[in-house]
C-alpha cells in the first residue's frame, strides 16, 4: 500500500464511511489533534525509564487511537467496524489517579509545568489533551458524538497532570508553585 493516494491534493480527505471534507473540517482537527496528542505521549514514554509507566503509556496511546477512530467515522452502518471505547477505560484511568495520588504530597497552589524533559512532555500532552476536548466539542455542536470520547479525554487530561506530578518526584525534580504578585 502507497502512503499517498493523491485524493487529498485539493484539500479534501475521507472520513471512515466515505464522506469528503474539507482537511480543516472539525473532525478532521479532532482527530489530527489526537493524533498530535498521541505522539507526544510516544516522546514521553521514551523518556520515562520505569517499564511500567511505558506499559500505561502504550495501553493510553491505543485507547487514543479509538477515539480517533470514532471521530474519523461517519457512517452509521460502515462496512469497516470501528472499535468501541468502553467505559472500562474511564474507569482504568480513575484507578490509576487514585493509585499515583497516595503518593503524592496535597496540593493546594497551581505549579508551573518543567522540572525534567519527562515531566515538561507530560504537562504538553495534557494541554494537548486539552485542545482535544475543546475540538471535540466543537463537533459536538453539529454531530453526535459518543459520550466516552469526551469523558475519556477529560479524565485522560486529569490522569496526565497527576502523572506529571508523580514523575517529578520520581526524578527528583522540584515542583514550583506559582506565586501569583498581588499589588
Amino acid at each position: 500500500m502507497k502512503v499517498y493516494t493523491k485524493t487529498g491534493d485539493k484539500g479534501t480527505t475521507s472520513l471512515i464511511g466515505g464522506k469528503r471534507v474539507p482537511k480543516n473540517h472539525q473532525r478532521i482537527e479532532a482527530y489530527g489533534t489526537v493524533d498530535e496528542l498521541i505522539a507526544f505521549l510516544g516522546l514521553l514514554r521514551d523518556q520515562v525509564n520505569n517499564s511500567d509507566h511505558q506499559s500505561m503509556i502504550i495501553k493510553i496511546q491505543d485507547d487514543l487511537m479509538i477515539c480517533a477512530s470514532i471521530l474519523a467515522s461517519d457512517c452509521e452502518n460502515c462496512e469497516v467496524k470501528i472499535p468501541k471505547l468502553s467505559n472500562d477505560k474511564i474507569v482504568w484511568l480513575e484507578t490509576e489517579i487514585d493509585k499515583m495520588e497516595i503518593r503524592l504530597p496535597k496540593l493546594s497552589k497551581f505549579i508551573l509545568p518543567g522540572g525534567h524533559p519527562a515531566v515538561s512532555t507530560c504537562h504538553i500532552s495534557r494541554t494537548i489533551c486539552r485542545r482535544t476536548e475543546r475540538e471535540v466539542l466543537r463537533i459536538e455542536d453539529i454531530d453526535k458524538i459518543p459520550s466516552d470520547v469526551l469523558i475519556y479525554l477529560n479524565r485522560l487530561s486529569d490522569f496526565l497532570f497527576v502523572f506529571s506530578r508523580l514523575l517529578t518526584i520520581e526524578n527528583q525534580a522540584i515542583e514550583i508553585t506559582w506565586q501569583p504578585i498581588l499589588d
